[in-house]
């Protein structure tokens, strides 16, 4: 009821059959809903916007968001997402479909820390005379060495591997500097 009238005072009866219309409407209006679709959807559909909230350590914010912002750009970029950060380390996520989803995964992935033993799908991102460098978690490369390419001599990296190749690697230790040595041999049946 719209209260904004000039009229000094509105009578009880008047009220109660507007309210009473109202309900009616309401109801019909329900009626129908109900008819066209009579229990709620199992899954959102594909169209529908999604916020996820995930919390990440504050001291790994600066590792999300890069120099000038350009990884939290590329990932909005790639995934169509859209990505907020708070000092206290939250991070909200916005997007349709599944780009909220795999800006979670990449934002997940950048957050993970390597662990030694584990092993990993990584991408070459270049090639050396004395190995390759192998990117294990997003922004996070390790040395495959020329010696843990395979067993037996390797001649050239290149013979084995090429820069943008896909490869398991393990990880076998991290330095006191933080440098990673990698190994695809140790994934090989002798």
């Amino acid at each position: 009821i719209q209260m904004d009238i000039k009229v000094e005072r509105l009578d009880w009866k008047v009220i109660s059959e507007a309210l009473d219309k109202a309900r009616k409407a309401r109801v019909h209006i329900l009626d129908i809903m109900q008819q066209a679709m009579p229990e709620p959807r199992s899954q959102l559909s594909k169209y529908a916007p999604r916020i996820i909230t995930i919390q990440i350590r504050p001291d790994k914010i600066g590792d999300l968001i890069g120099p000038k912002g350009k990884t939290i750009r590329g990932i909005q970029e790639q995934t169509g997402a859209q990505i907020n950060v708070e000092d206290t380390g939250v991070v909200t996520i916005s997007g349709v479909g599944e780009a909220a989803e795999r800006a979670r995964d990449i934002v997940a992935g950048l957050m993970q820390e390597p662990e030694v033993g584990k092993v990993y799908e990584g991408v070459v991102k270049s090639t050396t005379a004395f190995g390759a460098f192998v990117e294990i978690i997003p922004g996070v490369e390790g040395l495959l060495h020329i010696s843990e390419l395979q067993h037996g001599r390797t001649e050239k990296t290149e013979d084995v591997v090429k820069k943008g190749d896909h490869l398991k690697v393990k990880l076998l230790e991290v330095d006191e500097r933080g440098r990673m040595r990698l190994s695809r041999k140790a994934l090989l049946e002798r």
